[in-house]
C-alpha cells in the first residue's frame, strides 16, 4: 500500500494543476487520507464495529479577489476536475473581497511531525481484538464498580491514523501525519426513580499516553453516582469551582471571544481592548501549536502558516487575538497560525495551571458550588455575559454536601477573569481546548 502522505500530496498537487488550468489565479488544496477504527460495547455485546479508510479534498479557488471553497470525497480524476470546475465557475458570482487571498509569503521552518510527537507507534501495532476486549472490559468494570450501576449508554474505543497534505500555487508544500486514540464510558446509575448518566472520556496521540481503560470506567461511574439525589439549590452568590472539564467549556467561550473573526465582526467583548488588563495576574491563556504530543499540534496551520506558541493573555493582560490570514488582514495583525477550513481554530488552547488539586480547592471553600457540567448556550460573546445551566455539588465547611442541578451559574467574563482566586494543577492535554480546575471568588447561582 502506498504511503498515505505521498498519496495525499500527489492528490493535492493534481487539484492545483486542474485549478490553474481552469482559470484560477491562486488556489490551495488540502487532502486528508484517514484510517479509522471504532467499536462500542453495551453489557456483554459489541453493538458497533467500524473500520474505514476515507479521503477528502478541500479546495480554495481564487479568481482575482473573488474566492470559493468546496469539499469532496470523490478523489477520482473526474471527481477532482468536477470540483475544480464548480469552484472556479462559482467564483464569478462572488463579490470581490480585498482581504481574500493566500498568505503573502511561503514559510517553512523545517519542523516535522516527529519533533512534535504527533505519531504513536502503538496505534498501528494494536490489534482490533485487543480494542474490542477493552470496550467489553470497560462495560464489566462500570457494572462491577457499584450495585447502583444498572445500565450503560455504552463504552467506546476509537483510533485514527491521518495524513494531511497542503499545497498552494505560491509554492508551499507540506504534509503532516498524526495518530489519535480515545476511550469513553457512559454508565447509568439508578436509585429508585432517580436515573443519572455519567459520561467520561479521554483522548491522546497514542494508547500509552491516554488514561487507562479502568481509570476511564471509574471516573465515569463516579460522575454518575455524584449526581444521585440532586436537588435544586437556593439562589445565592458564592464562590464557584469549575471542575476541569466544565472549565474547558468556559475556555471554549474565551477562545471564541479571542478569535479575530468575532472581534472583526463586532461579536466579542474583547474588541479594541488589546493591551488592557482583562483579568487578574493569575490568568495566562496560551495557544500552542508546537506542544509536543498535543492533539492540535502541527508544523503549520490550514493555510500553511507555521504554528507557534501564542500567549493571548499574559498575567491578565490581553496581548493579541488569535487569527488566520484573512481575519488578521481585516484587523491589521499577523496570522497566529490558527487557520482551519474557513474559520479560526484552536491548536492547543489552555489556561496555565497553578498548583494543588481539585480537592484542595474544595477544602478551602467555606460555602460554594462545584460545577461538574454545564448546559445550554445563553452566553453572549459581544456583551461578555456568561450564563449557563449547570449540574454539580453544593459545598459547605470545605466539604461536598449534596448534589445539585437545575440551576444557572452567571456572571460576566470580565468579572470572572478578575476574580479567579485559585487554579489547580490538574491540567491534562486531552483536547484542543483544555483547562485545569479553577475557582471564581463569586458568581450568581440562580435556583429556587
Amino acid at each position: 500500500m502506498a504511503d498515505p502522505r505521498d498519496e495525499a500530496l500527489a492528490l493535492a498537487q493534481s487539484a492545483l494543476a486542474f485549478a490553474q488550468a481552469a482559470g484560477a489565479t491562486d488556489a490551495d488544496a488540502t487532502v486528508s487520507v484517514a484510517e479509522r477504527f471504532a467499536c462500542e460495547a453495551r453489557g456483554e455485546e459489541v453493538t458497533k464495529l467500524e473500520r474505514s479508510r476515507g479521503r477528502s479534498l478541500h479546495l480554495r479557488a481564487f479568481v482575482g479577489q473573488r474566492h470559493t471553497e468546496l469539499t469532496t470525497t470523490d478523489l477520482s480524476r473526474d471527481g477532482i476536475e468536477a470540483l475544480v470546475r464548480r469552484a472556479v465557475g462559482a467564483a464569478a458570482f462572488v463579490g470581490e473581497d480585498p482581504y481574500a487571498g493566500l498568505p503573502d509569503t511561503v514559510e517553512s521552518d523545517g519542523v516535522c511531525d516527529h519533533d512534535l510527537l504527533t505519531v504513536a507507534d502503538d496505534v498501528a501495532e494494536r490489534s482490533d481484538d485487543a480494542k474490542i476486549d477493552e470496550a467489553l472490559g470497560m462495560e464489566r468494570a462500570v457494572r462491577e464498580a457499584d450495585v447502583r450501576i444498572g445500565n450503560s449508554d455504552g463504552s467506546r474505543v476509537r483510533d485514527a491514523q491521518v495524513a494531511v497534505a497542503l499545497a498552494n500555487t505560491r509554492g508551499f508544500r507540506g504534509v503532516t501525519h498524526g495518530t489519535q486514540v480515545s476511550r469513553a464510558a457512559a454508565p447509568v446509575a439508578l436509585d429508585g426513580d432517580d436515573k443519572r448518566i455519567g459520561q467520561y472520556g479521554t483522548a491522546a496521540r497514542g494508547w500509552a499516553t491516554a488514561e487507562s481503560a479502568p481509570a476511564v470506567a471509574l471516573h465515569a461511574v463516579h460522575r454518575a453516582l455524584a449526581l444521585i439525589g440532586a436537588r435544586k439549590p437556593a439562589t445565592m452568590r458564592v464562590p464557584v469551582i469549575f471542575e476541569r472539564d466544565a472549565a474547558a467549556a468556559v475556555l471554549a467561550d474565551l477562545f471564541a471571544a479571542l478569535s479575530a473573526s468575532n472581534v472583526a465582526l463586532g461579536n466579542s467583548w474583547l474588541a479594541e481592548r488589546m493591551g488592557e488588563q482583562i483579568g487578574n495576574e493569575r490568568v495566562t491563556l496560551i495557544d500552542d501549536g508546537r506542544l509536543r504530543g498535543g492533539l492540535g499540534s502541527a508544523p503549520f496551520d490550514g493555510e500553511g502558516t507555521p504554528t507557534r506558541e501564542t500567549v493571548a493573555v499574559a498575567n491578565g493582560v490581553l496581548q493579541t487575538y488569535l487569527s488566520d490570514v484573512y481575519w488578521g488582514r481585516r484587523l491589521g495583525i499577523p496570522s497566529t497560525g490558527n487557520a482551519g477550513h474557513g474559520s479560526v481554530e484552536a491548536n492547543n488552547f489552555f489556561l496555565v495551571p497553578g498548583t494543588g488539586t481539585l480537592d484542595d480547592r474544595v477544602a478551602s471553600t467555606e460555602r460554594g458550588v462545584l460545577v461538574l457540567d454545564t448546559i445550554g448556550f445563553a452566553t453572549e460573546y459581544a456583551s461578555g455575559t456568561y450564563s449557563r445551566g449547570a449540574r454539580g455539588i453544593y459545598i459547605e465547611d470545605g466539604a461536598p454536601q449534596y448534589a445539585i442541578d437545575e440551576f444557572t451559574v452567571a456572571s460576566t467574563f470580565q468579572d470572572m477573569l478578575q476574580n479567579v482566586d485559585g487554579i489547580a494543577g490538574d491540567l491534562r492535554f486531552d483536547g484542543t481546548i483544555v483547562s485545569p480546575s479553577f475557582r471564581i471568588a463569586e458568581m450568581t447561582i440562580s435556583g429556587t
